[in-house]
């Protein structure tokens, strides 16, 4: 496995462990540290007044959670939890300003990180008003993929992230591998034509 930009953040921290179901923040509360995961799936979610959830992401080892409200001093805007077994590492801003000394260049690697967790919820606030399909692409666009190019996820993460069946996963999906525009694999797929997805999401037309 590739080694994470992110590993200088570790150094010198004892790891922590969480097993599923285990949260590691709770919305609205304080963001003291954000969360460099070393191993595992964790899911970010929303929880509504009334119980409701609605989940952002699942992240995974060489991911971090937790940043946005860490750097603007606001309560966190979602919760995140331990989907598998998980280790990962708290970081605070004495941590953190310890790290840039030493690695000024990751200083723009969090800044490019953060611009895209913005994207990521702003897809979230405006994606009800997109069909289905759109939806998906949208979902597709905004995640993080690997060191070979593949998106980690399966149909019913990608469902429950933008509110939609599994069924109805599975026919867009189906129907973005006909056109070419990605190809699906077990718990993943890989975007092959991101160019063609991305007019996609900015017409009118259906696929």
């Amino acid at each position: 496995m590739e080694t994470s930009i992110w590993a200088p953040l570790a150094e010198g921290l004892l790891p922590q462990r969480r097993e599923p179901g285990q949260l590691i923040y709770l919305q609205d509360t304080e963001a003291r540290e954000f969360y460099y995961i070393l191993s595992g799936t964790v899911k970010c979610f929303l929880s509504s007044p009334d119980g409701d959830e609605r989940t952002l992401t699942l992240h995974h080892g060489g991911e971090l959670i937790g940043e946005a409200a860490f750097f603007d001093r606001q309560p966190r805007v979602s919760s995140a939890v331990a989907v598998t077994p998980c280790r990962l590492v708290a970081v605070d801003r004495r941590q953190l300003e310890a790290v840039f000394a030493r690695h000024p260049d990751l200083a723009v690697s969090m800044l490019e990180y953060l611009a895209r967790t913005v994207r990521l919820l702003s897809a979230h606030l405006d994606g009800a008003f997109l069909q289905a399909d759109r939806r998906i692409a949208r979902h597709l666009l905004a995640l993080p993929a690997d060191g070979r190019g593949e998106l980690r996820c399966t149909h019913e993460e990608i469902g429950s992230s933008v509110g939609v069946s599994r069924v109805t996963v599975s026919r867009v999906l189906g129907e973005f591998d006909r056109r070419g525009w990605l190809r699906t694999g077990y718990r993943s797929l890989r975007l092959l034509d991101r160019p063609a997805m991305e007019a996609f999401l900015a017409s009118g037309n259906e696929p």
